[in-house]
């Protein structure tokens, strides 16, 4: 008698497991790490996505099926520091001065990232100073970023997310971001992460974006 249930008499399925969206990020972060390394040993120009591939231990196709350029082989790594601070913002609690709250709270990479995965998001950023390619897609990835940062000070006050005020605040807040991770980045060149940078960088961004989040906080009391 002919069996018809589910799946009888198929074929097993063969070839690797379907892979877990974290083990793919997983995966990007790794190529990320390599592609960071080689770009500050060589350069971008004089790097391909075979050398990156080939560091990485993945195939090309892999390389490719990841990341569409090998440039954006370095956005796993950027945007954990975007959203270290994207994490630090949308726990800003009310009552509460935005200035000290990212000295209580703000790290300026996620809290599960290691010392080396710290240096190699540095080592980008001062990379986008020289290598125009680099910068484009840090610029890129910050721009993204305003939409939640916009959400983020929308809820707080009460405001919708795409009102001029908002979105200016949070294309401002954003540069205000920029300039200080560069300065960050800048600093730790010889020295790393040391507790005397990282106060500094904790007080310039504060009091930078004390002065962009002045008006919204006004607004809230009003």
């Amino acid at each position: 008698m002919e069996d018809f249930r589910a799946g009888a008499g198929r074929t097993p399925r063969r070839g690797r497991p379907p892979v877990s969206s974290e083990q793919r990020e997983r995966q990007r972060l790794d190529i990320s790490r390599h592609a960071v390394r080689l770009f500050a040993a060589q350069g971008v120009a004089a790097t391909s996505g075979e050398d990156i591939a080939r560091a990485a231990g993945v195939s090309e196709r892999t390389l490719w099926r990841h990341f569409r350029t090998k440039e954006s082989c370095v956005e796993p790594l950027l945007t954990q520091v975007i959203d270290a601070f994207r994490a630090t913002l949308r726990t800003w609690p009310p009552g509460v001065e935005l200035t000290e709250h990212l000295r209580d709270a703000y790290r300026p990479v996620l809290d599960s990232s290691s010392d080396a995965d710290i240096e190699a998001v540095h080592a980008v950023v001062r990379l986008t100073r020289h290598e125009p390619a680099l910068r484009a897609v840090y610029l890129v990835l910050g721009e993204r970023a305003e939409d939640s940062f916009a959400e983020a000070l929308a809820e707080r006050a009460g405001l919708p997310s795409d009102g001029f005020e908002i979105r200016s605040q949070a294309a401002a807040m954003s540069a205000v971001f920029k300039v200080a991770t560069d300065h960050l980045a800048h600093d730790t060149a010889d020295t790393g992460l040391t507790p005397g940078v990282l106060h500094r960088h904790h007080e310039q961004l504060a009091g930078a974006l004390s002065l962009v989040t002045r008006g919204l906080s006004e607004k809230q009391q009003g």
